[in-house]
């Protein structure tokens, strides 16, 4: 996913994916993308009683602040998808850092709660967004058959950076007030800048430059040395111009793909995540106030973060691992609904956790599980539309669950305000996380009994697991038809441009043949007869 064909006015062809290489460097840029992107709202949740306090609001009005994010992060999608489609996915991270950098600054100067919603709610989010995405993309492009395992090790750094995050913010905090930490909050921000100088883009520039270069080399081993040459590499070139003029009318710029709401898997999986969505960000949220007007000391309060992140940390690795098993990643998108159901049930049996030991269980079990929904939400999405459509279906899916998110969050806050219980709101939001598996699990397998009857297999969610490797299959027996377009038509054209010079020289030994010379028969006869046999050889090669 690079930068657009500037011959083409389109994405260049594919490349199939390295799986290491420099994929590993773009795999730690997307594990602190990751870690920035989803640690951050929840992060910054720790300063929300000092701005409680300062702005006078409550609750659900500083909730706002992590579910603006948030929203932005995922209802920018489709424009972010766009953005890397027409401009690659390098310049867009650049931008995208400066921007989140900036929210942070700029929030810290703000002295009410609407500018903070502006700075630290749309413009961070919107910087974190336009590196998420694209961050993401690259991952699909660099890896393959390591996927599973490429998207657990990148999906690890959100605990990663919630661990840290968390109680950094805490001691800021306390030596700096809010306002200084959002200051440096949004200097560490400038780091995703860093990240997205490093993604470079898989393109077939390369390729094309050395195909050419090849194509002449051969040219000029193949002809006769002088201006015939020339003439038949001229002809190479003509050709070859020839058939990239043929095929641009053939390949449209598409800048958003929305043919891909005709993949029931993928409207399957887009309903579930909405439904997801709505309550499996609550808990993490809300987990530190709850903490705190429980009786637990805010430093004790902040830790219980650093629990789910220190254990997201090796779940979202392993479970990347376990999905990469073969018999198991057909099979994904059940052990993805698995794992949602295993959080929702998470948060309904600790939501009578009232003190600090069955908060840490309650963590040490939301963060299994968390760490599981986090390996697989997009290794499923990739199964099921493949990396060609990924870029176009993860910024329609991330747009429809941006309303989740404005949903899910904010009411949850306004019903702590109301109800001054959380328990209602674990058992809440528990409800929509285990319905949301439920849906996928059984509506997956009525699709997959539906699919094996009809003739398009590619409707089938879990058969979709080997779609990526089918593409890469058909990119590389495409690069093979695109070599052999090269080489072997190679010497058809050279022969057009030498067909004048073989039919001169064979009326030539036509001509000395009826006047008793070497007869036209094979180059054996013909060498025996004492005509050239370097030259007989030359034009049986071709």
């Amino acid at each position: 996913m690079g930068r657009p064909d500037p011959e083409e006015g389109q994405l260049p062809a594919p490349v199939k994916p390295p799986d290491g290489g420099w994929g590993w460097i773009v795999l730690l840029g997307c594990f602190v993308i990751t870690g920035f992107s989803y640690a951050f709202p929840k992060a910054v949740s720790v300063y929300f009683k000092e701005l409680m306090k300062d702005f006078h609001v409550g609750y659900s009005d500083t909730a706002w602040i992590s579910s603006i994010m948030l929203a932005m992060l995922y209802g920018t999608g489709p424009v972010c998808s766009i953005m890397v489609n027409q401009f690659g996915c390098r310049p867009v991270m650049l931008i995208g850092g400066l921007l989140a950098s900036a929210g942070m600054i700029l929030a810290s100067f703000t002295t009410n709660i609407i500018e903070l919603y502006l700075t630290a709610g749309v413009l961070t989010g919107l910087g974190m967004a336009l590196n998420f995405q694209p961050s993401l993309i690259m991952l699909g492009t660099y890896f393959d058959k390591r996927r599973p395992l490429a998207n657990g090790l990148a999906a690890a750094g959100s605990p990663v950076f919630l661990s840290s995050l968390s109680p950094l913010g805490q001691v800021l905090l306390e030596k700096f007030g809010w306002r200084g930490g959002f200051l440096i909050m949004g200097g560490l921000l400038l780091n995703c800048c860093t990240c997205g100088a490093v993604m470079r883009p898989l393109d077939m520039g390369m390729k094309r430059k050395m195909g050419k270069a090849q194509d002449k080399y051969e040219a000029k081993e193949m002809l006769p040395i002088g201006g015939k040459a020339e003439e038949g590499i001229s002809t190479t070139d003509g050709t070859k111009k020839g058939k990239k003029a043929k095929k641009k009318p053939k390949k449209g710029k598409k800048l958003l793909d929305f043919s891909i709401f005709s993949n029931r898997g993928f409207i399957i999986y887009t309903i579930s995540k909405f439904i997801l969505v709505l309550g499996l960000f609550v808990p993490p949220i809300l987990l530190v106030n709850y903490a705190k007007d429980t009786g637990v000391p805010d430093t004790e309060a902040a830790f219980l973060l650093s629990i789910i992140g220190f254990i997201d940390i090796f779940a979202r690795p392993a479970c990347g691992m376990v999905a990469g098993l073969k018999w198991v990643r057909p099979h994904v998108a059940y052990l993805f609904s698995f794992s949602m159901l295993f959080n929702g049930l998470t948060d309904i049996c600790s939501a009578r956790a009232s003190n600090y030991t069955g908060l840490v269980i309650f963590c040490v079990f939301f963060g299994i599980s968390y760490g599981m929904v986090g390996a697989l939400q997009f290794e499923v999405l990739m199964a099921i539309v493949g990396s060609q459509k990924f870029s176009s279906a993860i910024g329609l899916v991330l747009l429809i669950e941006a309303f989740a998110v404005l949903i899910g969050p904010p009411s949850a806050g306004r019903l702590v305000d109301a109800l001054k219980n959380y328990e209602v709101i674990f058992y809440l939001a528990g409800s929509e996380v285990v319905l949301s598996a439920l849906f996928l699990g059984v509506a997956s397998y009525c699709c997959l009994n539906r699919g094996k009857k009809e003739p398009p297999p590619e409707n089938n969610p879990s058969a979709g697991a080997g779609s990526d490797t089918e593409e890469a299959e058909s990119d590389v027996q495409e690069a093979e038809e695109h070599s052999s377009d090269n080489h072997q038509p190679a010497h058809s054209t050279d022969n057009a441009g030498v067909v004048a010079n073989e039919e001169a020289n064979h009326v030539a030994e036509e001509q000395r043949g009826e006047g008793g010379g070497c007869p036209t028969g094979d180059g054996e006869v013909l060498a025996r007869d004492g005509c050239n046999a370097d030259q007989m050889v030359e034009r049986d090669s071709f």
